[in-house]
């Protein structure tokens, strides 16, 4: 029996970079996808992931986990009118507390009913945010956690790790991930066209632009 995944697909860049990853890793009838619905401002981003899903035939699943704004400010859950992508604790505002940590342990819930062995998700330590939960201890933390959690083996794959923004633009080419990318969103204010101006928008730019491809989500 060939070995499935589950592939956490928010909608953006960088999960529909690795939902590609997934295809050539496991073929594309062996994976599924999960998108979680936690109450993000960007929320058009749920639309993008289904109808990447669906163009590429994949099982689809959202979860809705709208619990995070309850739980404090930020500026991708809050309720302030005006998005800020500024500090707070040496943190971006945008950061959201736990949040790879929650899709982690809801994947791996869905993958052990499943029986799914391997979760895929677009986190980076190179060239990302400053989210600690982005950073490979906390991915190989949560690994050992959910394999002693659940007393089920589950390897979480994260192939964009190591790549700086504009490698991962490379690898999206060569996987032929190219035309999904005019069907993604990156843009924290959830605006569509994107804003171009917040830091999510400026680095996906600065990555196209370092890796000599025009952006086809701007064509």
């Amino acid at each position: 029996m060939q070995e499935q995944a589950l592939v956490i697909l928010s909608g953006g860049q960088d999960s529909t970079t690795c939902l590609y990853w997934a295809k050539k890793r496991f073929d594309v009838k062996n994976i599924e996808a999960v998108t979680f619905d936690y109450g993000q401002r960007h929320k058009i981003e749920i639309s993008c992931a289904q109808q990447i899903a669906e163009s590429n035939n994949i099982s689809h699943h959202i979860i809705p986990i709208n619990s995070f704004e309850s739980l404090g400010q930020n500026s991708l859950t809050g309720s302030k009118s005006e998005f800020d992508d500024g500090q707070y604790r040496n943190l971006p505002k945008t950061f959201v507390p736990g949040r790879n940590l929650i899709f982690l342990t809801f994947a791996a819930s869905l993958a052990w009913q499943k029986k799914i062995n391997h979760l895929v998700i677009g986190t980076s330590q190179t060239d990302y945010s400053g989210y600690p939960d982005c950073r490979e201890n906390t991915i190989e933390a949560m690994e050992k956690t959910l394999n002693l959690g659940l007393d089920y083996a589950i390897k979480i794959h994260a192939p964009l790790m190591h790549l700086s923004k504009s490698e991962t633009v490379v690898l999206a080419a060569e996987l032929g991930a190219m035309d999904a990318m005019a069907y993604t969103h990156t843009c924290y204010k959830g605006e569509q066209p994107p804003c171009q101006q917040c830091e999510a928008c400026k680095l996906r730019e600065k990555g196209f632009i370092n890796a000599g491809f025009e952006d086809p989500l701007l064509n």
